[in-house]
């Protein structure tokens, strides 16, 4: 058997395991509503043509939400120093 058809079958058992669905483009175009509703419940849907994966939808990611948890992670491990005072370097400021 070919190494792409095993890779296939077990990315399959692993998307079972995972609250993942897989589904072929021919589904996925008649019943594209529901599988986008699934999606955006959390659920995580794989689109398949000809056994090939083609497509992962997932839920939106909240780009602010996001930002906000990076910048809070940021700001507990960041140190704050005198940054309007000159340094003891030189450096060129037009590069």
């Amino acid at each position: 058997m070919p190494l792409g058809v095993e890779l296939y079958k077990i990315y399959v058992q692993q998307a079972a395991r995972h609250n993942m669905q897989t589904i072929n483009i021919s589904d996925f175009r008649a019943n594209l509503l529901k599988y986008l509703e699934k999606a955006n419940e959390g659920e995580q849907i794989t689109v398949t043509t000809n056994g090939k994966l083609i497509a992962t939808i997932t839920a939106p990611v909240q780009q602010k939400q996001l930002a906000k948890k990076q910048l809070h992670e940021l700001a507990a491990s960041a140190k704050l120093q005198d940054v309007t005072s000159p340094v003891d370097s030189q450096w060129d400021a037009t590069l």
